[in-house]
């Protein structure tokens, strides 16, 4: 298992926004979490990556339990998160939010072949390389924020509402590419709104109501039950 929650809780301040979480991800998945607003989704992603400690329970990563490492330390490991809303740097031209990407690698040959392997994902972007990312698309940035995360070539990527704001044309673009990375066996954690077009891509799937797991299975099973459809899936 590449990486698994063992009961985990997690706190803002007084405010318990996990209850008891266990999930797994194992090498080449791509699972995705699915709930309203609130759910915990998000705070899921951000105690994977270390920007939130558990309050209790273990994150176990490649065998080793997360707690005493750091962000930055976690991503040697190769946990990349791209988070909700995409944040890209705004006044920084394309190339440059991309080499942000790439902040711990000194090699510039390396450099170059990570935006190669960015390049063939994301045309779009090289022919971008000087526009000032602010000025770009919402697809166009989504694109960005997913390149730049590939620029230390993850074991584990997480996303964080990718198609958040996109029309349907650029949804399925961007789903496209995140379907490429599976079949090329990236481990990836989604996080979607979009329910219905996330599980149908998906190896497995949790459901997350206020802070608790309520449900998980394969992705199809989910699909095609009464209750996941209805409450979460508009159908």
């Amino acid at each position: 298992m590449l990486i698994s929650l063992e009961h985990v809780s997690s706190k803002y301040g007084n405010v318990l926004a996990l209850r008891d979480i266990s999930l797994e991800v194992d090498e080449g998945e791509l699972v995705t979490l699915i709930g309203a607003n609130g759910a915990g989704k998000s705070t899921t992603l951000k105690v994977i990556s270390g920007i939130m400690k558990p309050a209790t329970g273990r994150v176990v990563y490649s065998g080793q339990d997360t707690v005493s490492r750091s962000p930055r330390q976690l991503i040697e490991a190769g946990i990349v998160h791209v988070p909700e809303g995409r944040q890209v740097f705004a006044h920084m031209a394309v190339l440059e939010n991309l080499e942000m990407g790439a902040f711990l690698l000194s090699d510039r040959r390396l450099i170059e072949e990570r935006l190669d392997l960015v390049f063939r994902h994301f045309p779009i972007l090289k022919s971008r390389l000087q526009q000032k990312a602010g000025t770009l698309s919402g697809g166009e940035q989504s694109m960005l924020a997913i390149g730049r995360g590939l620029m230390l070539r993850p074991k584990l990527l997480l996303l964080d509402e990718p198609l958040l704001g996109l029309s349907p044309r650029l949804c399925q673009e961007v789903l496209a590419i995140i379907e490429r990375l599976h079949e090329e066996k990236m481990a990836i954690l989604l996080v979607e709104q979009n329910a219905k077009a996330a599980l149908k891509i998906s190896d497995r799937a949790y459901v997350l109501e206020t802070g608790r797991t309520v449900t998980s299975g394969k992705a199809s099973n989910l699909l095609a039950d009464d209750e996941v459809r209805k409450a979460y899936l508009g159908f």
